[in-house]
């Protein structure tokens, strides 16, 4: 993906180059690019006049960032004692054989990426995988298969 500098400058502008607003930059910039590269990091802390360092503690804190590629697709796996008890590691097993990945990566197409959380506050609908921010509860192994089906037939259409 090519890295449009203007495009990080007309969103630093809308914050009028404040500061106290380097989270919401961030989250900006990351909804179009699904990760932080190393040159925008370095043109928000020039624009911004803020250390390098410090932008990149705040991007290196939060979870939600990310300096890696991620796929247009987020994938969550729960693994909270709740989910974990329910089959959680089975369910995460059949995620990365579908995806093709291990947890943490990307696939190659760069439609997903695999993250596991620790707990998602929904114990009751255990175990649960999120895509998108769209829950899946009560998940199994042979219920995957149906879940990806449908993203992927939901990109392979939009590309037709």
């Amino acid at each position: 993906m090519e890295i449009d500098l203007k495009k990080v400058d007309v969103i630093v502008d809308q914050y009028g180059c404040n500061r106290d607003s380097l989270i919401s930059i961030l989250q900006d910039i990351q909804a179009g690019y699904h990760y932080l590269p190393e040159e925008v990091i370095r043109q928000v802390a020039r624009r911004l006049d803020l250390p390098l360092i410090q932008v990149y503690g705040v991007a290196t804190f939060f979870k939600a960032f990310s300096l890696k590629p991620r796929g247009k697709h987020l994938v969550h796996v729960c693994l909270g004692t709740a989910c974990h008890v329910r089959g959680a590691p089975a369910v995460l097993d059949e995620v990365k054989r579908q995806l093709g990945v291990e947890t943490g990566d990307t696939t190659k197409d760069m439609k997903f990426t695999l993250e596991t959380v620790n707990c998602l506050g929904a114990c009751a609908l255990g175990p649960i995988v999120v895509v998108d921010g769209n829950y899946q509860g009560k998940m199994r192994p042979g219920k995957v298969k149906g879940v990806f089906k449908q993203y992927r037939g939901a990109i392979e259409g939009k590309q037709a």
